[in-house]
């Protein structure tokens, strides 16, 4: 059964491993991925420890519904505390990795202390091993893995890998697994440099018996048909992620020249019809791919056409790649873009982390308050391409004072630079902002400035507030598998009900990473996907596990105050520049300078803002300061925590 995958405990420091089976009840509680790891993680490690120590306990899972007939089941996360943010560290990806886990016996890892020298994990049905990897050390990502599979000789192994970031302890180095599937955020990457663990190796051969497997197939089918037909995913299959950058562009919702300008201008060359052009050219018709058991095919393969890099295969790029290495620093040229993709996958750093805090480095430049002698010489402007490229070297390899410094991420490199450097620093909680610009979507901004690993874009955007739906559409969205009477508004520009639509969102994001599905399969992009009310019934007949919509929303919504308890136990303050639920100040000061009608001029009212984070602190239960209540706490469970359960 899916329910008797495993959980294994790991230390690094003795080679020793605990393997255990996971309590029903917590399942209950968690389900497992993500949600089951935040409750590991505030028991695993303790207040104040440095994410780059041997204390922090890096946790590995899968959904409990990877492996199973359930579509789009995926995606693994990892869990630390973040050495990026100094709170909660956690990232998602796709690929094949989490089911290849489950097939050899496992949904989780707590991987704690440090090896002597470079080491990687052999997971094999049911065994694990601790090797040696000082042949792997300093090698590239996809280089890595395909080592691997040649030492092991199996060419079907799934690795989960660092690259020469994370071995530099680049504060937002990837894990990465496959080509470009990355583990992208908070700095995941460095945390596994930090113990000498240069990669997770797993082979899987195991049975997951399905509870009731012609019903889940023929339930699935019903998965398969909403998820094919909507539009959104028909375009995605088309032009992969990218089409978000065409559409977001057009209307004005670009960041551009790190935060001066919210539309990229004149850059037909980075639109998704030119990358899919590249990658036809260079790949043939049939270039898109997708993630294990998933229909969509959102991701294209190319190869880079010319310049030093001519011949470079890779995958993407994402609608992030195409902000990091284009709007952003205002680099225009496709190939730039590509290359600039390429390289985070090899190096294994986060491209939105190292785009933009190159831009903010380039805002810098400009303005004087870096110089020829931090830069080492070079022209970091706006529109230099070589520099951009040049940068990103510098950054993996800690070159050059600014390299060094960006590669310890914003809130340090500040510090270090000075001269009021910080108040260009587009970010929340020591993250990097997304180089969408939400300044004419309340909700989208109350959302990155609440998220509970920083600035955010994928665990709790109400993305659908930008299709003007209307009222009874919303309601009967928001108000279920919880009722729901307040204010909704369809107007994207309006505060009214955006704080309820943001916590709706974080609990359908955090049910469907405790499941395992990916986001572009339940309500993210498509308003008629599946989600909580769909959810019961392929839980049940894949796994024989019976919930109701609402006792999912319990589990994502205790999983989140989880969440919730670790930052601020780490420091977290509601108004707090550095760790708190805020933003930087250009979002009320500066008005957007470009786009459509309903853009320009548009900037946060900060007085309407406040009360939306009061609003959405009512909404989670928790009081003034952001911090939950005693009753809210017992009414979930976690009055009790840490429990020392597992």
């Amino acid at each position: 059964m899916a329910l008797d995958r495993k959980i294994a405990y790991i230390d690094l420091t003795t080679g020793e491993i605990e393997i255990k089976p996971i309590p029903l009840q917590l399942r209950k509680k968690y389900l497992g991925g993500r949600g089951l790891d935040a409750y590991l993680l505030y028991n695993h490690t303790k207040k104040g420890c440095d994410p780059l120590g041997p204390g922090n306990a890096l946790l590995v899972s899968g959904g409990i519904l990877c492996a199973t007939l359930a579509s789009a089941t995926a995606r693994t996360h990892f869990m630390a505390k973040s050495p990026l943010t100094g709170l909660l560290g956690s990232t998602n990806m796709g690929g094949f990795f989490a089911p290849e886990l489950a097939w050899a016996g496992f949904h989780h890892l707590v991987i704690k202390g440090k090896a002597e020298k470079p080491v990687y994990l052999w997971i094999n049905n049911g065994k694990i091993e601790v090797r040696d990897a000082a042949a792997l050390w300093g090698k590239t990502t996809t280089d890595t893995q395909w080592a691997i599979r040649k030492e092991l000789n199996d060419e079907e192994i799934k690795s989960a890998v660092i690259g020469p970031a994370g071995e530099n302890l680049v504060r937002f180095a990837n894990v990465m697994t496959g080509i470009k599937n990355a583990g992208g955020r908070s700095g995941i990457g460095a945390v596994m440099g930090s113990k000498n663990l240069k990669a997770i190796a797993v082979r899987g051969t195991m049975d997951v018996k399905i509870a009731h497997p012609i019903e889940a197939l023929e339930y699935n089918k019903k998965f398969i048909d909403q998820i094919v037909s909507s539009k959104v995913n028909q375009t995605q299959g088309i032009l992969g992620t990218p089409f978000i950058w065409g559409a977001t562009n057009s209307w004005g919702g670009i960041r551009t020249r790190n935060f001066q300008y919210n539309q990229c201008e004149y850059a037909d060359d980075i639109e998704p019809e030119r990358i899919d052009e590249i990658a036809e050219e260079t790949m043939g018709p049939y270039h898109m791919v997708s993630c294990f058991a998933c229909q969509v095919h959102c991701r294209a393969q190319y190869k880079i056409p010319s310049g030093p890099y001519a011949g470079k295969y890779d995958e993407g790029p994402e609608y992030t790649s195409q902000g990091a290495f284009g709007a952003e620093p205002d680099c225009k040229n496709a190939e730039t873009v590509l290359v600039g993709n390429h390289l985070v996958d090899q190096y294994g750093m986060d491209n939105l982390e190292t785009g933009s805090l190159i831009s903010w480095a380039m805002e810098l430049y400009e303005l004087g308050i870096i110089g020829s002698k931090e830069t080492d010489g070079l022209d970091l402007r706006f529109g230099n391409d070589e520099a951009l490229i040049e940068m990103i070297h510098r950054i993996c390899f800690r070159k050059s004072f600014i390299g060094d410094a960006l590669a310890d991420g914003g809130i340090p490199a500040s510090k270090k630079i000075g001269k009021k450097s910080f108040d260009y620093l587009i970010q929340v909680k020591g993250m990097s902002n997304l180089h969408s610009d939400e300044r004419a979507t309340p909700s989208l901004a109350l959302g990155i400035a609440t998220g509970s690993r920083g600035s955010d874009h994928l665990r709790s955007r109400p993305a659908i507030d930008l299709y003007h739906l209307p009222e009874d559409v919303l309601r009967k969205i928001y108000g279920s598998p919880v009722p729901y009477d307040g204010p909704l508004s369809p107007d994207h520009t309006s505060y009214e009900g955006k704080a309820w639509m943001v916590f709706w969102q974080e609990n359908c994001y955090m049910g469907v990473d405790c499941l395992g599905i990916c986001k572009y399969h339940t309500l993210f992009l498509g308003a008629t996907h599946p989600n909580f009310e769909d959810w019961p019934k392929v839980l049940y007949l894949n796994t024989g596990l019976e919930m109701t919509p609402k006792e999912i929303w319990e589990i994502a919504e205790r999983s989140y105050n989880i969440e919730r308890l670790f930052n601020l136990r780490e420091g977290l303050k509601r108004d707090d520049l550095e760790k708190g639920d805020t933003l930087n100040h250009r979002y009320f000061d500066e008005p957007c300078l470009r786009g459509a009608p309903d853009v320009i001029g548009a900037k946060i009212d900060r007085e309407k803002f406040e009360k939306m984070i009061d609003e959405y602190y009512v909404h989670h239960g928790w009081d003034e300061n952001g911090v939950p209540t005693a009753e809210t706490l017992k009414r979930l469970g976690i009055d009790e925590e840490p429990s020392h359960l597992l």
